[in-house]
Order: C-alpha cells, then sequence, then structure tokens
C-alpha cells in the first residue's frame, strides 16, 4: 500500500512538543494510550531486545507528587533561562522557555503522565548510546500517534534528577531505568504548524564535513 506522503509529512512536521495547549480538563481514555502504545512497540530496538516497559500514571495523588519532583529539579535552571530568554530577540525561543515554566506550574493538571522505560541499567560509552536508542524511537511513534488522535504531550527528563525518588513512588525495580516523562492530554485544538528550523543546505554535510 502507497501511503499518503502529505498526509505523512504533515503529521510528522507538526507534531510538536506541547504544553501550554494540553487540555487539563478533559479526561483521557485508557484504551486511547494502549492504542498508541501498540504502534509505538513497532519501534527498533537495538539487538532487537524489544525492552522497553511503560508506566502509566493518572492517579491525581501520584501525578502530585511527580510534578513536585519536576519543580524541585526544574525551578532553578527554568526560571532562570526563561528570564534570560525574554531579554534577547528569540521569540520563538521565548515562547519554548515561558511554555516549559507552564508546565512545570501545572504538570500536575494533566491527566495522564507516561514514564518510557527501559530493562537493565543504563551502561556508559558507545554502549549507552545503543541501550537510549532503544526507546527514544519508540516515544517518538508514540507520540506521533497521539497527534494523530488528537491529542499531545512533550518529552521531559527534568524528574530524572530525583529517579530514585521517582522509582520508589511507582515501584519501579531497581533493574528498570526511566528514560523520560511525557505528559499527555487532548490538545485545545488541533491546528499546530511546523516551526521554524534552518536552511538544510546550512546544517548538512556531504561526504565530509
Amino acid at each position: 500500500m502507497e501511503l499518503d506522503t502529505g498526509i505523512c509529512d504533515e503529521l510528522l512536521k507538526t507534531t510538536r512538543a506541547v504544553r501550554k495547549r494540553l487540555d487539563l480538563t478533559r479526561p483521557v481514555p485508557k484504551e486511547i494510550i494502549q492504542e498508541c502504545l501498540e504502534i509505538a512497540v513497532q519501534a527498533p530496538t537495538g539487538s532487537n531486545s524489544q525492552g522497553w516497559r511503560w508506566l502509566i500514571v493518572d492517579e491525581p495523588e501520584k501525578r502530585k507528587a511527580l510534578a513536585d519532583l519536576y519543580r524541585k529539579a526544574g525551578e532553578p535552571y527554568l526560571t532562570g533561562a526563561s528570564e534570560q530568554a525574554n531579554q534577547g530577540d528569540d521569540i520563538q525561543t521565548q515562547r519554548v522557555f515561558n511554555s516549559a515554566v507552564y508546565l512545570m506550574d501545572h504538570l500536575h493538571e494533566v491527566p495522564v503522565h507516561v514514564i518510557p522505560c527501559l530493562t537493565g541499567n543504563a551502561p556508559s560509552g558507545a554502549m549507552g548510546a545503543g541501550y537510549f536508542a532503544s526507546i527514544y524511537p519508540a516515544v517518538w511513534s508514540f507520540q506521533l500517534a497521539l497527534r494523530a488522535r488528537g491529542l499531545g504531550s512533550c518529552l521531559t527528563t527534568l524528574h530524572l534528577a530525583h529517579a530514585e525518588e521517582a522509582a520508589e513512588l511507582l515501584n519501579i525495580p531497581q533493574d528498570v531505568t526511566q528514560t523520560a516523562l511525557l505528559p499527555v492530554a487532548y490538545t485545545l485544538g488541533t491546528n499546530f504548524k511546523a516551526a521554524s528550523r534552518p536552511p538544510i543546505e546550512e546544517i548538512t554535510h556531504w561526504n565530509s564535513w
């Protein structure tokens, strides 16, 4: 079956990191999350390890506790970075940091938190690169599947500064590694646009640098 490249390209170009436009009031059915995960686990993994594991958090008390860990790690960085960005002329960067602060303040209200994990403990060096390469394709597929269904998310890692506390909160075994936290919700509108990026000619090198 030949795919519609126009639809595929639109999906790929407009799946944004959504923060301010997450609908904090609309419940997300478990069936939607499961459907998107069925798509996500079709992604390739190193050595066909299939070591991804998914922890879905929709209990308000646990979401609040995760948001507290996120704030504890992120507030010093995000507040300062947002203030610095607002002093510059890069409007897109200002929007990014302002929305990141917004997410930090409202993370506990996002109806679903998804924590993608990998079995085992992360190795160092080149082996570590391959280890994490076994989860991020699946994360991106999950985000694309969400977008196609009117939901949004963004990949965050700030809570990992307190991964041990999160593991204790969620009973995550010691031989399982958390890799991110994705806040998931329906979006306020679906009219997302492609972001401004540098011309490919300026960032691409053929055969040598």
